[in-house]
């Protein structure tokens, strides 16, 4: 006797990530760094947590390209027609499935995920997945709950209520909540998508998000809005990095000097920081201080700790280059830590770039970690027991 079985397919999901090199309102958005992270690898690392089958990112451009690549993602090429200010995301995301059969892949379920909402919650991403996958519903989209009284002003300039009676006025617990949709995410049927050509159609369903998450970047100022929100919400944890950089002024030391009356300088230096540099010495992870000033007391605190330095250096990107370089070890796994605007171009080429807890605004907007203790207080310490963490 012959006994049949069947095997179930388990529908196949793709995240795409429109991402276009062009911006009027933000110069290259896609690019700009929240919590130390480029948005559109935000975007990639949001859908890898949700456990996507295939990460893609659509873009002309090559940096976007770059980033998408080395954060996990699949780069495929979007052509000049489909990235200019007016073409609709739908269409890049049309584009991708046909490139994607075209290379004999097939999806089953399409999630969308716009690079400019910094805070897509992976958990609800991958429910919002599930929904689909178990055929409760053809599209779901993310959106917060809110009990916002809505106006808009007719052709007089008169405002107009929009959900509510504007001669009632309900208390809270007596109101029907209504959602207001975030733009951070939507997950639909690819074949339901392919006929509408929409990103909603059928069963639709919300995926209840919080409502902090809700922001997405259009203006410099929502970008200095989601910065903010970084250090408050983004996970504190280990620092996963084979090398440590630093600053020595504002990190090693709180940034104040004593002279004395032949013009020597004397510093405060924190002898926990001492410690935590001998640590990082044991466990054989490489260390480096990259200082601008040219300063006795800045090689004999390298001297004292042990660790090698390079001051009096003007271009510290330049040098921290070359300097990986020679130590054979790529940017991505090095964590920079710096505290004034001096560092930037070093602290923007690097996986990780960390703050002192008083460092200056532009610092603090670039870190993707900002620690909790100040320069020459601990802080040094602080990134050296994360790293060891890891």
């Amino acid at each position: 006797m012959t006994v049949e079985t069947t095997v179930e397919t388990v529908p196949r999901t793709v995240a795409i990530i429109p991402a276009r090199g062009g911006s009027k309102q933000v110069p290259r958005k896609n690019l700009q760094r929240v919590g130390g992270v480029p948005l559109v690898e935000r975007a990639v690392r949001a859908a890898v947590a949700a456990s996507i089958d295939l990460v893609v990112v659509s873009t002309d451009d090559e940096e976007i390209a770059a980033v998408g690549a080395a954060a996990g993602a699949r780069v495929i090429r979007r052509p000049a027609e489909l990235s200019g200010d007016t073409a609709a995301s739908e269409s890049a995301i049309l584009h991708a499935l046909d490139a994607l059969e075209a290379d004999g892949e097939r999806f089953d379920i399409v999630a969308f995920l716009q690079a400019t909402s910094p805070f897509i919650p992976s958990d609800a991403l991958s429910a919002a997945v599930d929904e689909v996958r178990a055929d409760r519903a053809d599209s779901v989209f993310s959106a917060h709950q809110t009990y916002g009284f809505l106006w808009r002003r007719d052709a007089e300039g008169a405002a107009v209520a929009i959900n509510h009676d504007a001669s009632h006025r309900p208390r809270r617990q007596d109101r029907e909540p209504h959602h207001l949709e975030t733009g951070a995410f939507y997950v639909f049927r690819a074949e339901g998508f392919r006929q509408s050509r929409h990103r909603f159609f059928g069963r639709t369903r919300v995926a209840e998000v919080p409502e902090w998450t809700a922001i997405e970047i259009d203006d410099e100022h929502q970008l200095r809005i989601a910065r903010a929100l970084a250090a408050l919400h983004d996970t504190v944890g280990p620092i996963p990095v084979r090398a440590v950089v630093t600053d020595f002024d504002g990190v090693h030391t709180d940034d104040t000097a004593i002279i004395d009356a032949d013009g020597g300088e004397r510093v405060r230096v924190s002898r926990e920081d001492g410690m935590g540099v001998a640590l990082l010495r044991r466990a054989g992870v490489p260390m480096l201080i990259l200082s601008t000033e040219v300063n006795p007391v800045v090689r004999a605190r390298a001297d004292k700790l042990r660790v090698p330095v390079l001051h009096g250096i003007d271009d510290k990107e330049a040098a921290l280059r070359v300097w990986a370089h020679d130590n054979d070890l790529p940017l991505a796994d090095i964590a920079y830590l710096g505290n004034d605007v001096n560092d930037l171009p070093a602290l923007r080429i690097v996986g990780w770039p960390i703050a002192v807890a008083d460092a200056h605004p532009l610092v603090l907007a670039e870190a993707r970690v900002v620690l909790r203790r100040r320069g020459g207080d601990g802080a040094v310490r602080e990134l050296v027991e994360r790293v060891l963490s890891s």
